[in-house]
Parts: C-alpha cells; sequence; structure tokens
C-alpha cells in the first residue's frame, strides 16, 4: 500500500470506531444544542473527525524501521530545509514531460499541490464555525508549524531521528491552504442546514429519530457490555450472560425507562418520551414496552441458543414497526398500548397532530 494510501485507510478506519464510541454523547448533545442532529450536521462531523486523524496519519505513517544504520543512511532529514520556494527549482529539476502532462506528473508540482489540498478542510470548516478569517489562517499555520516541528524532532524524540523533512515550503503550501478554505465555508453552512426552530421546541417524531433512539440503544449498551466482559476477564478470568448483555440492558435501558418519562437511554437522547393514549403517565406499562422493544432484544440475546437467533428477528421487526404505522409507535408501542411523542412538546397536541408527510429526519 503506497505512503499515502496507508494513512488514509488508517484514518477511515480509525474514524469509523471513534464515531461508534462518541455517538451517544453527540446525539445527546446536538438535541440539547440544536433540538435535532439531522443528516448534514451528522456527515460534517464524521468527515471533520477523519479528517482530523488523516493529519496524525499522514505526519505520524508510515514509519521505516527505524535504527542507527538507518539514521545514518538518511542524514538529510536532520537538517531543515529553511529555504522558502524551493519547491519552485524542485518542480524545473523534477519535469520529465513538456506541456501539461509533464506538469501533472512531476513528484514536486503533486507534494505542493497535495499541501495545498491537505489544509482546504481545515479553513473551510474552522470558518464555518464562525472563527475569524485571520485567526483561521493563523490556527492553519500553528497546526502545520507543530507537524513539522513533529517530523523534525523524530515524533518529539520518540524515535532516535527524524525520518521526515521540516520543509518551510510545506508549512507555505498548508497555510495557503488554510486561507483557500475559507473560500468552502459557505457550502458547508448549506450542508449543515439551518432551522428557525430553537432547541426546546418541539419537533415531529419520525422513522429517522426513532432509529436513531435505537441505535443509541444498541450502541450504548453493547459498549457498556464490552467493558463489564473485559473487566470481568480480568479479574474472573471469565465472562457471563448477566454482565453482558443483561446487566448493561438494565442499567441503560431498564432503570431510566422507570422515570417519569417512561424513555430508555436512547429515546431520552432523541428527546422522546413514552405516554398512554390519553396522555398519561406509562406507569407500569413501561415494562411489556421494555419487553417488547430494544432491552426485550438484548434479554434474548444474553439467552444465547435459538433464543439469541429469534432477536435477530425482533430487532428487524422493532425498526419496520418504528417505520409504520405512522405514529411510529414500534413494536414496544403496539405490545404495551404506549405512544412515543416528543418530550417537550404539549402531549395532547402530540396525540391529535399527525406526522407530516416527508417531515425531515430529527
Amino acid at each position: 500500500m503506497s505512503s499515502r494510501v496507508l494513512p488514509a485507510v488508517l484514518a477511515v478506519s480509525l474514524g469509523v470506531f471513534l464515531a461508534v464510541l462518541l455517538l451517544v454523547p453527540f446525539v445527546f448533545r446536538s438535541y440539547r444544542k440544536r433540538g435535532e442532529v439531522g443528516l448534514g450536521p451528522g456527515i460534517l462531523a464524521f468527515a471533520f473527525l477523519v479528517y482530523g486523524l488523516a493529519l496524525v496519519a499522514y505526519t505520524l505513517f508510515p514509519v521505516p524501521q527505524l535504527d542507527d544504520a538507518w539514521c545514518a543512511r538518511h542524514p538529510t532529514f536532520t537538517h531543515p530545509q529553511l529555504n522558502p520556494l524551493r519547491f519552485l527549482s524542485d518542480i524545473a529539476k523534477d519535469r520529465v514531460a513538456p506541456g501539461w502532462r509533464g506538469v501533472l506528473t512531476n513528484p514536486a508540482v503533486q507534494q505542493v499541490v497535495f499541501n495545498i489540498a491537505l489544509f482546504v478542510p481545515l479553513g473551510a470548516y474552522l470558518r464555518h464555525r464562525r472563527i475569524n478569517p485571520f485567526r483561521v489562517v493563523a490556527a492553519g499555520f500553528a497546526v502545520s508549524l507543530l507537524i513539522e516541528c513533529t517530523q523534525l524532532t523524530g515524533n518529539w524524540f520518540l524515535y532516535p531521528c527524524p525520518y521526515r523533512l521540516f520543509d518551510v515550503d510545506d508549512l507555505l503550501a498548508n497555510t495557503l491552504g488554510t486561507a483557500v478554505g475559507l473560500m468552502f465555508a459557505p457550502l458547508l453552512r448549506r450542508m449543515y442546514g439551518r432551522t428557525d426552530l430553537p432547541a426546546e421546541a418541539p419537533r415531529p417524531v419520525t422513522t429517522g429519530r426513532r432509529w436513531l433512539g435505537m441505535l443509541v440503544d444498541l450502541v450504548s449498551v453493547t459498549l457498556l457490555g464490552g467493558v463489564f466482559s473485559v473487566a470481568s476477564l480480568l479479574i474472573a478470568g471469565t465472562d457471563n450472560r448477566i454482565l453482558n448483555p443483561w446487566l448493561p440492558a438494565v442499567l441503560l435501558l431498564a432503570v431510566p425507562a422507570l422515570g417519569a418519562n417512561g424513555a430508555t437511554l436512547g429515546q431520552r437522547a432523541v428527546r422522546l418520551k413514552r405516554v398512554r393514549a390519553d396522555g398519561g403517565r406509562a406507569g407500569l406499562l413501561v415494562l411489556p414496552a421494555l419487553a417488547g422493544g430494544t432491552f426485550g432484544y438484548f434479554a434474548l440475546t444474553g439467552l444465547g441458543g435459538d433464543a439469541s437467533s429469534w432477536s435477530g428477528l425482533m430487532l428487524l421487526a422493532c425498526g419496520i414497526l418504528a417505520w409504520r404505522p405512522r405514529s411510529h409507535r414500534g413494536l414496544s408501542g403496539l405490545v404495551s398500548g404506549l405512544y412515543v411523542v416528543d418530550a417537550r412538546g404539549s402531549v395532547s397536541e402530540e396525540l391529535s397532530t399527525p406526522v407530516r408527510p416527508g417531515a425531515r429526519p430529527g
């Protein structure tokens, strides 16, 4: 795998892993700051996470087999390149063909273009966050300087010698890329979307919102169960179904649902609650609702054997019934007779107002 492809693969792989870890706090924060998540902000947050990891990956990887012999064969990396615009002479020296083909295939040109493009997203995103343009460019310069110093010091003296060259032209190209990124900030704002509704204004209960709540339930219980399993293996040398998945399901799904809102952790994350048909509290009806929802899925999974195989069908039914009927009650609602409404709105209005066709997912 090439030196330019490997860091990208590492960034995407680690980005997916971190996105799963950060899903729950991200959803909680989004619904309390903006009143919703939205597809655009979700994609943008994930993209910037991967981008940040890519900057780190391109700074550190690939790492050669560093030893005294390697350091002796590559003494040039210990001497920083401090001549501005030296890339112009490098372009002339590396030119192997006339015309545009020679320009596009020139390694020195590719290096400059890559260094500019690498920092365009940083400038666009920081400006999108309403940061002053001068501060954005200064931030790009500071990040680039940090990268170059990391390379010059062998990852801050972690290795016996540097394996990348400190190049002032890279610093200039990165800073230029940050400035170019300022022009793309309006595109991010359009992708991000804006709503005139305050964060505490109720939104329609949609399929996407119900599915997101279920996803938060599934991810949070799975992660906590993994922590319990690792702890059990380290302490007792064994794992059991009580610690994973039953105990996490009780703590994150059942215990929150016994509160006034009758909602699991995931439903609370997306600002939903369970109510009776007359708008009253769920009360003891939350017990069959739990059995017919994600809690029931984990209960079956923990039993193992044939019960575990049925859990997949149950999860599929939960997803389908959160899509249809239009009330988005889900399997848990049909089993218990409860309804799912926005926790911020009037219960009577929620139960009497049909979901608008084509409503945007919350």
